[in-house]
């Protein structure tokens, strides 16, 4: 018979003598990435490799903190890099739907913006002043005076020679006219006129002919003339402008002389005044003055002045327009209209020139964010438009902003089932992220860790600003951390589950009004967590202690046993008994699975109970046909069974049902078979044992119950201090097997036996009971085939005589001419 496991092997304590520190505010603050050496090494050669497409996913479980390990990995790797510079977007004087962008060093955007701000303010002075000024006016009032006087001169010129001619040029509302002088120099009347002699009124007349040719003539010159006064205007507009802007934007020149793109926007500047210089000097201009000033300033999207080092962006919401930006509107005479200064930075511009950190998931849950990011990953180079625009959804007329270059590092976080989906469904993927940094799940737990987990522990409580803990607490967390991997020889290493531990504890300790956080807070942490979550838990277990579910603990039954499951439920899980039986009756070799067969085993179940059925035909009937019709069913359960580790309790049961034996109902089977017998582990032991505890305690007490694991699960066992007192006591005991007969030999309480060199199990043992029953069952089958085959025989050879008579009477009558019908002729 084996032994039962002993306090020690169930329980991996951790002793506080191993810490040589009071509390852990002595101990320094630990890299949270320690015991994380290849994902380590993968974010430091990720994001020191220039190459395109060495972009980082970040493998981890969501348990792990990813975001606080990769930022704190990011934030001292980008510390000592150079800042990336401003980002800003310039009006483009030449092609306004389509803004300039503009790169400035770190810092010089603000102070460009304000220094433009301060020429407009300037410049909305000074020009006003220039134009209102005497110099300006007395210079307009002399060309408008000169020019006055040339147009008075052609018609003076006219008048003149009119006057010689004895004509006079009037005029009149209408324009001017010629009419001949009278000797008073007066018009001369229609009366004076026709009393003329006839050659003089056709001198007159052929004058007058002459003298309206030229003064057409002088009336055609006008608007040449008035042409050249507006040229002269503008000109003397465009000088004085530029008395008024020269000193404000040489000194700006002067100072931006080493930045080509800040002196090609000054230059645009100069000529966008000089163009409309008529703004500042009309009255009613088409353009006025602050809508030509509105086109000076920049539209500063990046500001990266307060930047340490290279940006780390943690973009939480991976839109499309979160990504590469977006163009705002705003509405104008009930019309959305936009410009140059309502262009807005993504997180790609502000990462620009260092890190960009996206969870995939909530990336993938966008639409088009993550065609987006690829793409904008392969052309290198941001940009910003409208999703609608980007898949040409529509036509309206919009921005399109001149590109801004891309160079920048994109780090995802996500698990390892989208990694390998996106591996196997997305060619794009592994050639724009070419680095995994896969995160442990598990530490190994040994004595040189545990001192580094110590330090662990103590760096999250620093940073959580947390009581320090003293030896016993950290000794409480380490044990609590290896029953969270579920091994006693790891650690988990899932920083999320330790924090939340640590806070709860830390509440704890402040109810007590303690200064450090001790064992007993750790584990009234650990005890409130399972409480607040262990109410299905407790219904469960409350239908098996009223007997609703049916779980036989005593006694010893032919064909049932205890199996152990564990249900889980979100991030809590929890082990109950399952009631399973077998029937076994002579038949052609099948094991039913009800389970299978009511669809509701899953495929690795099926696949378990396919394994035991082999084992059991090499273990009995290695020569022989396997003559069993048995039947393997969960009771009373109405849910969906999955996993193989059930099979150990499935074959004992089923081997129970064979050989007529019973099977103790005060143990719990749990465990994997293949088809040499051999047990295997499987998972969830600790809460499967603590499930069928609980249980017994519930029912009368757990004296003289136990458990058979695989001694596999052994290091896995981390149980909770009531399953330890009841080992300890040897009240509640737990085996661990390696085969099904060890399995066997503790349900049954009999020898299972052993093949002698003939191959024969001894008569009394049990797997001799089995072999004897099913060599009865192959009596039964090769019987009831002798007795069915004889039954055909014998219902083949009364058809075949039956059917010999029946020819030998047809035969006579046809064969009998007098029993034939005469022919009456009809």
């Amino acid at each position: 018979m084996l032994k039962p496991l002993n306090v020690t092997q169930v329980y991996r304590a951790c002793p506080e003598d191993a810490f040589d520190f009071e509390v852990t505010s002595e101990l320094e603050s630990l890299d949270m990435l320690s015991g994380h050496a290849r994902a380590r090494d993968a974010l430091d050669f990720g994001t020191s490799m220039r190459s395109e497409g060495f972009n980082l996913y970040v493998l981890g479980h969501p348990g792990h903190g990813k975001h606080q390990l990769v930022g704190r990995f990011l934030a001292e790797r980008s510390h000592d890099e150079p800042m990336p510079p401003d980002v800003a977007y310039r009006y483009n004087f030449e092609e306004p739907s389509q803004p300039l962008h503009l790169l400035l060093p770190t810092g010089m955007g603000r102070v460009l913006r304000a220094d433009i701000e301060q020429l407009v303010e300037e410049l909305r002075t000074a020009i006003p002043a220039v134009f209102e000024g005497d110099e300006y006016q007395n210079r307009l009032h002399e060309l408008k005076q000169a020019m006055g006087e040339r147009q008075r001169d052609a018609v003076e010129g006219v008048r003149r020679e009119a006057r010689e001619h004895d004509i006079l040029l009037l005029s009149t509302p209408n324009g001017f006219t010629f009419a001949p002088a009278a000797t008073n120099d007066k018009m001369m009347s229609p009366e004076e006129f026709e009393q003329l002699p006839r050659d003089e009124r056709e001198r007159i007349e052929g004058t007058v002919q002459v003298l309206q040719k030229k003064l057409s003539q002088a009336i055609r010159q006008m608007p040449r003339l008035a042409k050249q006064l507006r040229e002269q205007i503008t000109a003397l507009n465009q000088e004085m402008l530029q008395t008024a802007i020269d000193a404000p934007l040489a000194e700006l020149e002067e100072r931006y002389a080493d930045h080509d793109g800040i002196l090609n926007h000054l230059t645009a500047l100069r000529d966008a005044m000089v163009l409309h210089v008529d703004a500042f000097v009309a009255e009613e201009p088409d353009i006025p003055p602050e809508a030509i000033f509105s086109r000076f300033h920049i539209n500063l999207i990046v500001d990266n002045t307060n930047c340490d080092g290279a940006p780390v962006v943690y973009l939480d919401l991976p839109t499309h327009q979160h990504l590469v930006g977006r163009i705002e509107h705003h509405v104008h005479n009930g019309t959305l209209v936009t410009d140059y200064s309502l262009i807005r930075a993504g997180g790609l511009h502000r990462a620009n020139g260092g890190y960009l950190v996206v969870d995939v998931r909530a990336l993938l849950m966008h639409a088009g964010a993550w065609e987006t990011l690829k793409r904008v990953l392969r052309a290198g180079e941001i940009r910003t438009e409208s999703l609608e625009q980007a898949y040409g959804l529509i036509s309206t007329t919009t921005l399109e902003p001149e590109p801004v270059p891309l160079d920048l590092k994109v780090v995802l976080l996500g698990e390892r089932l989208f990694y390998y989906l996106l591996c196997e469904n997305d060619p794009d993927f592994l050639e724009l992220f070419k680095v995994q940094a896969d995160l442990e799940d598990e530490l190994d737990r040994n004595h040189g860790n545990q001192p580094l987990y110590a330090r662990m522990v103590a760096t999250l409580a620093r940073e959580s600003a947390l009581r320090p803990l003293d030896r016993s607490g950290v000794a409480a967390v380490i044990e609590r951390a290896s029953r969270l991997a579920d091994d006693q020889t790891k650690l988990t290493a899932r920083h999320r589950a330790l924090s939340d531990l640590l806070e709860e504890a830390d509440h704890w300790a402040e109810r007590d009004g303690a200064q450090v956080i001790s064992r007993a807070h750790v584990d009234k942490a650990v005890e409130q967590q399972l409480w607040r979550a262990s109410r299905i838990h407790e219904r469960s277990h409350e239908a098996i202690a009223r007997g609703t579910v049916a779980i036989q603990l005593e006694g010893s039954v032919i064909g049932q046993v205890n199996g152990l499951s564990v249900m889980s439920l979100g991030d809590y899980a929890f082990g109950q008994p399952t009631r399973i039986t077998a029937t076994a009756r002579p038949g052609p070799g099948h094991v039913v699975d009800i389970e299978r067969e009511a669809r509701l085993g899953g495929r690795i179940h099926s696949k378990a109970v396919m394994i035991l059925s082999r084992c059991l035909a090499s273990r009995y009937a290695p020569d022989a046909p396997l003559s069993l019709s048995a039947s393997l069913a969960f009771e009373q359960s109405y849910g969906g069974i999955e996993g193989d580790s059930a099979s150990v309790a499935e074959a004992c049961v089923l081997i129970s049902a064979i050989a007529r034996v019973g099977i103790e109902q005060r143990f719990a089977v749990t465990g994997s078979i293949d088809q040499h017998g051999r047990v295997q582990a499987v998972g969830g032991v600790n809460e499967k044992i603590e499930g069928f505890f609980d249980i017994c305690q519930s029912r009368g007490g757990v004296k003289g119950h136990g458990v058979l694991l695989p001694a596999t699960n052994v290091e896995q066992l981390m149980l909770k201090q009531a399953v330890r007192d009841a080992v300890a006591s040897g009240d509640f005991h737990i085996y661990a097997i390696e085969t099904l007969d060890e399995a066997l030999e503790l349900l049954t309480g009999m020898p299972p036996g052993e093949r002698d060199d003939e191959g024969h199990y001894p008569a009394e043992s049990l797997n001799g009971k089995v072999v004897e029953r099913l060599e009865a069952f192959h009596r039964a089958v090769k019987k009831r085939a002798a007795s069915d085959e004889n039954s055909a025989h014998e219902n083949a050879t009364d058809k075949s005589k039956n059917g010999s008579k029946i020819e030998d009477v047809n035969g006579d009558k046809e064969g009998d001419p007098e029993s034939e019908e005469p022919d009456d002729g009809h």
